[in-house]
């Protein structure tokens, strides 16, 4: 069962955060596809050494990207990793996996999802149909077949799934580490449920009062066991409504990405990982405040938001 974290404040530099994710950690990485993706944490681990990390989500991209380019994961059980329609296939992951540095233990998002309802029920196991007919049973041995004995369908079980880590990028926290997340979830409150401990990183820290305000909590303190405020943490993915996602640095990291491993190490890495020490000298060298004003100008409206996504592409 996952433990309890009720200490009255919480809060600690990026940093820190990383201390609580250890090699071969199973690794909830929360957000999705170009989202509310825990990136400055993320980048944190990659300067930290982390290293043979098994991650697990639903419909990610350039957060596990980034991940196996680094050479940080070993084995990989998501669903889903791609940068949508807008760049294509996730070159570092294609390459992570088509070379056998990460382990393929993929599953359908379904399937996943009752895993993790599994740990987050207390209970060893749940019943899927998902995966029937597919070759993802032949990744899963695990995975086991069952008549049910009430209707005599065809079932299969999967066991419950719980990471050692969920890491999350939320709209708003607060020092005791509830969270307030806006917009779709994803798999973030499944994962908070079914994790032995979250690990969070907010874009404002707000009075409990405020967060009230603001909408209330969807990820209570208890599951938290560390937080930190961190504008822009989900750069270059979006976090709505305070920025949008970030194009024109996506097309600059999938560029070093498709080019080579070594590419991306010296073009990527070395600039915007290992080259900034820590978070504030990332924002400096995206644009700082500049950056974050533009990637706001989506609120303008739809004509706005598109020029923004036009103009970044040019």
């Amino acid at each position: 069962m996952s433990a309890t974290y009720s200490a009255s404040d919480k809060r600690v530099a990026l940093d820190e955060l990383a201390t609580h994710v250890r090699d071969g950690d199973l690794v909830a990485v929360g957000g999705g596809l170009s989202s509310r993706e825990p990136m400055a944490v993320l980048r944190a681990l990659i300067r930290a050494g982390r290293s043979r990390l098994q991650v697990v989500g639903s419909a990610h991209g350039i957060d596990i990207d980034l991940l196996c380019g680094a050479g940080a994961v070993a084995k990989s059980l998501e669903s889903y990793v791609g940068f949508e329609q807008d760049f294509g296939m996730a070159p570092n992951y294609r390459r992570a996996c088509e070379s056998g540095a990460a382990e393929v233990a993929d599953s359908c998002c379904y399937t996943v999802v009752q895993q993790l309802r599994a740990a987050a029920y207390g209970i060893p196991f749940l019943p899927v149909r998902s995966v029937r007919g597919t070759g993802f049973e032949s990744l899963h041995p695990e995975y086991l077949p069952m008549t049910c004995p009430f209707t005599g369908d065809e079932l299969l079980l999967v066991p419950a799934l719980q990471p050692d880590v969920a890491i999350i990028h939320a709209q708003y926290g607060d020092a005791h580490g509830n969270l307030r997340i806006v917009g779709p979830p994803v798999a973030d409150i499944l994962f908070a449920r079914a994790s032995k401990k979250v690990i969070a990183s907010v874009e404002r820290i707000v009075s409990n009062d405020e967060l009230q305000t603001l909408g209330g909590v969807n990820v209570p303190y208890f599951h938290v066991a560390a937080i930190a405020e961190v504008p822009l943490g989900a750069h270059p993915t979006a976090c709505y409504p305070m920025y949008a996602y970030d194009r024109e640095h996506t097309a600059v990291y999938y560029a070093a990405a498709s080019a080579s491993a070594e590419v991306f190490r010296t073009d990527y890495l070395d600039r915007y990982v290992f080259g900034c020490p820590d978070h504030a000298e990332y924002l400096a060298r995206i644009g700082g405040e500049a950056r974050r004003a533009h990637l706001a100008t989506w609120q303008d409206g739809d004509a706005a938001w598109m020029k923004l996504y036009d103009g970044a592409a040019s």
